[in-house]
């Protein structure tokens, strides 16, 4: 989430050249990977690994992170079936589990959003594997779609991982995450060989209202009472692996990782919505190849030079 102090850049580069120099003097070949101790100096720890090797970087400007609450008019049966599915569901939650707009607070907050979360992670993951095994059986391209969800998915594991870290659940509250999973998983995933689009346009719907509930969430920490509980959100750090993950800064508070999270959702509602309204074989509209390819190409210049200069 910030930059590496010089010094411990240079410590972590003087480690690894250390062993580099020890393996060539002992003729063994070493592992390329950083040790713990290395990866500590660079601040990246074992948070960093649930992320760092995905691409997609989670950096949002200031006018990327004021979303706009849309919906997407229903248009159809399945659009309606979507929808209504997804008020259906939400109406039932919000019964069992107590939850009002009008009575934000702490506990009841992170109780709902960690787990949802663990809930909201699956459609992607679904969507993946089910591509993945159908390019398989078809030997057919997928578009570049899978890997778009499985980071969709990982996304939304961030935001549970972050979560938990700043409330530790019980074990009844773990036991429902695990019935509601296996529940969710089974249906989702025979809803989705049946009618991909539908699923789409179901999580397009379930990420608007996920857009709707972060909005109300910051607006009750804005909105909170010098001294509440719900204010101190105003200045508390965030988890240090939201920070590293959102590129938040250390000066970052809890109220800006709420920020970046609804991003994320607003993200996830328009892929959604867009997906579900493509055609079978139609190409990821959100990959860019010309955009990666003057990125490889502009690395590869670089490497050459860098070479050039060293003879």
């Amino acid at each position: 989430g910030g930059s590496v102090p010089f010094n411990r850049f240079i410590e972590a580069i003087d480690s690894v050249a250390a062993k580099q120099l020890a393996a060539e003097a002992s003729g063994k070949i070493t592992e390329e990977h950083l040790t713990e101790e290395e990866a500590d100096l660079l601040g990246i720890r074992r948070d960093g690994l649930e992320y760092v090797n995905l691409g997609k970087p989670h950096a949002y400007t200031e006018d990327e992170l004021n979303i706009e609450l849309t919906h997407r008019k229903p248009e159809g049966f399945l659009d309606k079936a979507a929808y209504q599915s997804v008020q259906a569901v939400r109406f039932l939650f919000d019964k069992a589990t107590g939850w009002r707009m009008d009575n934000i607070k702490v506990d009841n907050t992170m109780n709902r959003v960690i787990f949802l979360e663990t809930i909201a992670a699956v459609p992607g993951m679904v969507a993946a594997v089910i591509r993945h095994l159908r390019s398989l059986r078809q030997m057919k391209t997928d578009g570049g779609m899978l890997q778009m969800f499985l980071e969709e998915a990982n996304n939304e594991r961030m935001h549970l991982l972050t979560f938990v870290q700043m409330k530790n659940p019980g074990l009844a509250f773990r036991l429902t995450v695990l019935l509601s999973q296996f529940g969710f998983g089974a249906v989702f995933s025979l809803a989705y060989m049946i009618s991909p689009a539908f699923c789409h346009r179901f999580v397009g719907y379930v990420e608007e209202e996920a857009c709707t509930t972060y909005t109300k969430i910051i607006k009750a920490i804005e909105d909170a009472p010098e001294g509440s509980e719900m204010a101190k959100w105003k200045t508390e750090s965030p988890p240090d692996i939201a920070i590293a993950y959102w590129k938040l800064g250390r000066d970052a508070t809890v109220q800006d990782l709420f920020w970046a999270v609804r991003a994320d959702e607003a993200e996830h509602r328009d892929v959604n919505h867009l997906v579900s309204s493509l055609k079978d074989g139609d190409q990821n509209p959100f990959y860019d190849p010309e955009k990666k390819v003057n990125v490889m190409l502009t690395k590869y210049v670089r490497d050459i030079m860098s070479r050039g200069d060293k003879a």
